[in-house]
């Protein structure tokens, strides 16, 4: 499996990074440009990213913001619920209202 992380704070992404390598190789950044970045890189190559994990609150653009291009992306590229990336957002906050708020882009395109 091929995996993305995207998180800000070093010792997290560097445990998260170590949890998730048991499970197939990971790429980490550090905020959400560099992220959505290495998710056009790996569409473009044509090895697409399976497993993306995002931090909600990453300097540059923001975890929300980058499900949302990423999604944009994998419809503008045509790319099907079956085949688009599945998404984790992760987040050290204690008030859910935000992630929350945003629910219409974690459902998968065709509901």
């Amino acid at each position: 499996m091929k995996i993305l992380l995207a998180e800000d704070d070093y010792a997290s992404r560097k445990y998260t990074q170590k949890l998730l390598s048991e499970f197939g190789t990971t790429d980490a950044t550090v905020d959400g440009a560099e992220a959505f970045a290495a998710f056009e890189l790996a569409l473009e190559d044509g090895e697409p990213y399976d497993l993306i994990c995002l931090d909600v609150c990453m300097p540059n653009m923001d975890g929300i913001e980058v499900l949302s291009k990423i999604r944009e992306a994998e419809l503008k590229n045509k790319i099907d619920g079956e085949h688009e990336a599945k998404i984790i957002m992760i987040t050290a906050l204690s008030d859910m209202k935000y992630v929350t708020s945003q629910r219409s882009l974690f459902l998968p395109k065709h509901l």
